[in-house]
């Protein structure tokens, strides 16, 4: 009986091992096709007025709007989407003590708002935010950004 039981287990470890190879396989797969176009820059996401939490992702951009897509997950379409129109930076500051473990080690964080008074904060590494801020200035003339 105990030679039926250790085949047993032996199963569940190879099932186990499959399955985690196979979401991790889903999810490389899943980055790629993101990042193949270009134009990506990891960043973490957060709603100030909400629950708070970092949630880490991969930010596209797609001419006045930049994608961005939960690092863990499956869908190929973006969770939130933030248009350059209208769009105000109302703060910037590195990160509290509680949340550098949360974040990426230079990261910098933006305090956005839209013109619906819609607020978000973006964390990014130096360069990604410089980026990000030029991305933001080059919007057609016209757009109320500041």
């Amino acid at each position: 009986m105990s030679e039926h039981l250790a085949w047993d287990i032996g199963e569940l470890v190879v099932v186990v091992l499959v399955a985690v190879l196979a979401v991790f396989a889903l999810l490389s797969l899943r980055r790629w096709l993101l990042e193949r176009r270009g134009g990506t820059v990891e960043c973490s996401l957060r709603d100030p007025r909400g629950r708070g939490v970092w949630r880490l992702g991969i930010g596209r951009y797609n001419g006045d709007e930049l994608l961005w897509f939960a690092i863990f997950g499956i869908r190929l379409r973006p969770r939130r989407v933030v248009h350059r129109r209208g769009l105000v930076v109302s703060g910037r500051r590195k990160p509290e003590a509680e949340e550098e473990a949360a974040l990426q080690p230079d990261a910098g964080i933006v305090e956005l708002q839209d013109g619906n008074g819609i607020v978000v904060e973006l964390a990014m590494s130096g360069a990604a935010l410089t980026g990000f801020l030029a991305w933001l200035e080059a919007a057609p003339p016209g757009s109320p950004i500041t």
